[in-house]
Order: structure tokens, then C-alpha cells, then sequence
């Protein structure tokens, strides 16, 4: 019943944006062979709606021979998932095809054998993968964000010419959909990583000061063709890619990111600097942005004027739920508050520390990303010491021992406490916590000034903290949300 249920709610929306969009509906059909299953289930994963959160999901029963068939409903060549037990491979597919698949169920990834129409797409895939995304030397991280702009220059240019390289030695047997699919691909990763090129730097070389680039680095900026590309509107890298342009063009005009108003200049940058069908998709990438960043006033305005756009209504009833849910930290509205012991046994909770400003550092000792940024936590303290701020480090460890000792050998700054549970505890529901590190700057009374601060390592957190002292009673409309 559950397969069923999906597969029509998967129609559904292949109808709502087949006419939008253009796509053709249809079916790709997938059967296969495991060896040695070790579940009797195996899943499609497709997001039809780029801007709804949750995939859906096609389920078929795995029999003991292993044998498998599924009709997945696509509304559009697009990229799918390949689920089985833990493991998940990715897939290409296009409305018609009839792809076989084999594997082993101990390395689903390594293993997977591909026949059928669509079989050369998906092991040409597999294949680019291998060469290029398994490859260090063709990364951005970690390595390549270090070289000046010449040297980062000639990297790109000289990987995008292997993979064109590639893609004209291995055209046999692909569809011109997939070679547009996959020319959009190579030539959206070039240009995103140059566009975020002097910003990635500046968060992860900490060493050195944000470069200044030459006159001529953003001029490919200008090619109209790059920007308005309707034939890679199916293209996930091309969409991240508008979203990085209009950010960029709006703090080109000296527009900040932690303005109130940021989110509203690059909805109207993309209403009128975008057009077709990748407009109102753009324009709801922004809004979810504002929605995440707590700009709930204005985010609200934006929703009521998108109702207007033309192709909007396939994305507002996914917008509208994300808005829902996301209003409670609104910039402006009241921080949940809780009680917790501190690493020095005393029972702290925000009232603590009213009439301060407040960093709130969600992380856990067992994770890199969190552990990484330790060192910048110790400096940035340093830098504020005696100011009207306290950094909240609240750890979400399972192993409290463990927590214990490392705060106490590293004597890490700050204020340090644990949340028992981890995140499944109330603390980081409350918080609406998936992951960590999770940052939070709260105002002075308490409430949610930045719901997306800058990192620990960042650069940009120096002047982010001095900006944020006593902006609490500018964001407080925004905690009145109508109904």
C-alpha cells in the first residue's frame, strides 16, 4: 500500500510541473538483479520539485532470488538515487527508459552494471565519477582553494577541458538530452566555483586576508547565454548557480548579507534579472534562504507577491510549508530557553546571561567540522574579551566523560554545557537541530538576531559580532507574524 500511495502522489506532482517546465511525463523502468540480497526492499529516490525538501520514493520487493522491478514516474530527464539497505548510487534517467541494473548487495557503488536504454548514460556517470569527482587534483577542496587567482584559473580551465575531453570521447550511445545534461554540468561547476572562488577562500584559508581579485575575474559574468539558459533548467548546478549570481549581484551593490533586507533585494534581482521557467524557481530558492535565515516579515511579503509570478503556484504549496515551518525563528522572536549544567557543575540557562549579547555553538566533540574550528573559538574569544557578548558552546555528546575532558585539557573559552540526549534530545528538537556545528547569535534580550551567523573560522564573524551589539529593538515587528 505505502509503494502505492507514492507512486500516486509521484504522478501527481510529475502533472503539476510537467506543463511549467516543459518535461515530458513518463515512466522509467527499472528492473535488476542482486546477489546475495540482504534486504527484501529496494527504493528510487526522485525529487520532482526542486524546491520541495523531501524526495519521493518508489519501493519494490527484492524475492529470493533477488529479482526486482519497479515503474518510477519522472516528470523529465533528472538525477534519481538507487537505495538499497544503507547504501544509495546515483542515477540518470529519462521518461521512456529501460534500464537493468546488477550488483552485489555488499558493494552496491562498486559493483553496479548497467543494461538497457539508459545503460550508457548512467555508466558514463559512474565512470566521470571515478575520474574526476574520486580525483583530489580535480577538487576545489581541500588543496585548490589555496592557490591565488592565476593558479585557480588555470586549474579550472584545465579540468574543464579534460571534461569535455571525456564527455566527446565517450558520446557513443548517449542521448543529446543526457550530452546537454552533462555539458551543463561541466560548464555550471566551472563557473560556480569561480563565482565562490574569493569567498571560500576567505572562510577557509584563515591565514591569510580575503584576496582582491583583478578587474577582468567576474567578467564572464556577462555572457547573457550563461545566465538564461533554458536548456539547463533541468540542471541542478545551473539553479545553485543563479542563486550564487544574484547574491552576488546584490552584494556587488553593497548590500549585506546580514541586511534585513537582503533576501528582498535578491528576489526582486532575480524577478527581473531572470526569465522563463527558471525565474520563479530562482525566485523560491531566495525565499527559502530568508526562510532559514529568520527574515519572517519579509519573507511573508515575498510569499504574497510571488502568488502573482507567473509559473509560481507548482512551488507555493512547498513553500508555504517551509515557511510554516521555519517561522518560529524568526529574527526577532524569542529563543527557546533551557536549563542545563555547565562543565563546572552550575545550572546555566539563557535568562544567565540577559543583557548580553549571545554566540550559540551547537556542536560535538566526535565531529571534524566542529573540532576543526576550536582553535578560531579560542581567538575570536580573545578578541572579545571584556565586550558584552558570551559564547555559549553547548555540546550534544553522547560520551559525557569524553566531553568532559576535552574542554577541561584543552581549556577551551567560552561557557561550556551539555545537552543530555544528543540530538534527539528536547534541546535540539527545540532548535530544529539535524547536524552539527549549528550556530545562533542572539540579542541582547534574548532574542534571534542571525539564525545563520558566520563560522567560528570565519573572517567575516570579527565584523559580524561588532555590527550585531544593541540591534535587538530594530528586528522586533518581525516576531509579530499574522496568522
Amino acid at each position: 500500500m505505502t509503494s502505492v500511495l507514492r507512486l500516486t502522489a509521484s504522478c501527481l506532482m510529475a502533472a503539476l510541473l510537467s506543463p511549467v517546465l516543459g518535461w515530458a511525463q513518463g515512466t522509467v523502468v527499472l528492473t535488476g538483479k542482486i546477489s546475495n540480497r540482504t534486504s527484501d526492499s529496494i527504493a528510487v529516490a526522485v525529487r520532482e520539485n526542486p524546491l520541495e525538501a523531501h524526495e519521493q520514493l518508489t519501493y519494490a520487493r527484492v524475492n529470493e532470488k533477488g529479482e526486482f522491478r519497479l515503474a518510477v514516474p519522472v516528470s523529465g530527464p533528472t538525477k534519481a538515487d538507487l537505495v538499497y539497505g544503507d547504501d544509495a548510487t546515483q542515477l540518470f534517467v529519462e521518461p521512456g527508459n529501460n534500464l537493468e541494473v546488477r550488483f552485489k548487495s555488499s558493494d552496491l557503488i562498486g559493483s553496479i552494471k548497467f543494461k538497457g536504454t539508459g545503460a550508457e548514460a548512467n555508466t558514463f556517470l559512474a565512470e566521470m565519477d571515478e575520474r574526476f569527482v574520486e580525483n583530489d587534483g580535480f577538487q576545489v577542496l581541500p588543496d585548490n582553494i589555496m592557490l591565488y587567482e592565476p593558479g585557480f584559473l588555470d586549474f579550472l580551465d584545465y579540468r574543464r577541458k579534460q571534461e569535455l575531453k571525456f564527455l566527446e570521447e565517450s558520446e557513443e550511445g548517449l542521448t543529446a538530452t543526457f550530452r546537454n545534461y552533462i555539458k551543463a554540468e561541466i560548464d555550471y561547476t566551472y563557473a560556480n566555483d569561480r563565482l565562490t572562488f574569493q569567498d571560500l577562500r576567505e572562510q577557509v584559508v584563515a591565514t591569510e586576508p580575503r584576496l582582491k581579485m583583478t578587474p577582468t575575474f567576474y567578467e564572464f559574468l556577462n555572457d547573457e547565454k550563461l545566465v538564461n539558459n533554458p536548456s539547463a533548467i533541468h540542471n541542478e548546478t545551473y539553479q545553485e548557480f543563479l542563486l550564487n549570481y544574484i547574491h552576488y549581484q546584490a552584494l556587488s551593490q553593497n548590500h549585506r548579507r546580514t541586511d534585513p533586507d537582503f533576501f528582498q533585494v535578491c528576489y526582486e534581482m532575480a524577478k527581473t534579472k531572470l526569465s522563463g521557467a527558471i525565474r520563479p524557481l530562482v525566485m523560491g530558492r531566495v525565499m527559502q534562504e530568508s526562510f532559514r535565515f529568520g527574515h519572517v516579515k519579509v519573507s511573508q511579503a515575498m510569499l504574497s507577491d510571488f502568488l502573482a509570478v507567473e509559473g509560481s503556484k507548482t512551488y507555493v504549496p512547498a513553500l508555504q510549508a517551509d515557511f510554516d515551518a521555519h517561522k518560529a525563528f524568526s529574527i526577532g522572536a524569542l529563543a527557546p530557553d533551557f536549563k542545563l549544567v555547565s562543565v563546572a557543575g552550575d545550572t546555566i540557562s539563557l535568562n544567565s546571561f540577559a543583557g548580553k549579547l549571545v554566540y550559540l555553538n551547537f556542536w560535538k566533540s566526535t565531529s571534524g567540522l566542529c573540532l576543526r574550528d576550536l582553535p578560531y573559538a579560542a581567538d575570536l574569544a580573545k578578541k572579545f574579551d571584556g565586550k558584552n557578548i558570551v559564547f555559549l558552546n553547548i555540546a550534544l555528546d553522547e560520551n559525557e566523560p569524553a566531553w568532559k575532558q576535552l574542554v577541561v585539557s584543552k581549556k577551551l573559552p567560552g561557557v561550556h554545557a551539555r545537552a543530555v540526549g544528543g540530538l534527539r534530545s528536547a534541546l535540539a528538537r527545540a532548535y530544529a537541530l539535524d547536524n552539527v556545528p549549528a550556530y545562533f547569535l542572539l540579542a541582547e534580550d534574548g532574542t534571534f538576531l542571525n539564525t545563520k551567523p558566520k563560522r567560528l573560522s570565519s573572517h567575516a564573524a570579527v565584523e559580524e559580532i561588532k555590527d550585531s551589539f544593541g540591534k535587538a529593538a530594530l528586528y522586533t515587528s518581525t516576531a509579530e507574524i499574522k496568522k
